[in-house]
């Protein structure tokens, strides 16, 4: 889904929600704070990844997934809403779910981002990282100062999604590039569970 699609679907929440906008590259604070929802756009000019929404789905983050197949209170957009709390990035969801990004920058996680599930999903593994989450002055996210890299061929043909640990090609993959992750602000109509893979006993 691109940003306008994103556009209208933020539009037509509440009347009492924020207009959506794009912060600006020569903004000097952030117009995103703590516990406001928010979405992201992809930023790589000249791809057909410009402008594609970040999605959430299987404990993954991912661009250009055709369905998240998402349970939402109302809304049943196509696209991932977020949240920051204490340097932490989190999913926009139901009170009694957490849903919250970590990541493993470790020579063997290579950068992996996926999203833990509480109560009954899997948690953050010994090398994962959840803290260090931030919306810079251009109003792009990064995780400790690190950016983004887009890889091919993931779930129904949609593009994994991977902090850059100085690896082009993480988790053997190829053709992977670089990305920008633009923070949207607006309200959403609703919470939504992500997919998730839960632990069997």
């Amino acid at each position: 889904m691109k940003f306008q699609l994103l556009t209208a679907a933020f539009a037509a929440s509440a009347a009492a929600a924020p207009s959506l906008r794009i912060r600006q590259t020569n903004s000097t604070s952030s117009t995103i704070g703590d516990n406001e929802p928010f979405g992201l756009v992809a930023i790589r000019s000249g791809s057909s990844l410009q402008y594609s929404s970040f999605t959430a789905a299987e404990n993954s983050i991912l661009l250009d997934l055709p369905s998240q197949n998402a349970t939402c209170a109302s809304d049943t957009a196509n696209y991932a809403t977020f949240y920051l709390s204490g340097g932490a990035l989190y999913l926009w969801t139901p009170s009694n779910v957490t849903q919250e990004l970590y990541t493993d920058r470790s020579g063997m996680g290579q950068g992996v981002l996926q999203y833990s599930t509480t109560p009954g999903g899997y948690q953050p593994g010994r090398n994962s990282e959840t803290t260090g989450w931030q919306i810079d002055e251009a109003g792009d996210l990064a995780f400790d100062g690190a950016s983004f890299i887009a890889c091919p061929d993931s779930i129904d043909g949609a593009w994994s999604i991977w902090v850059s640990a100085g690896v082009p090609n993480p988790g053997g993959n190829s053709n992977c590039v670089a990305v920008a992750a633009r923070a949207i602000s607006g309200a959403p109509s609703g919470a939504c569970t992500y997919t998730y893979t839960p632990i069997t006993a």
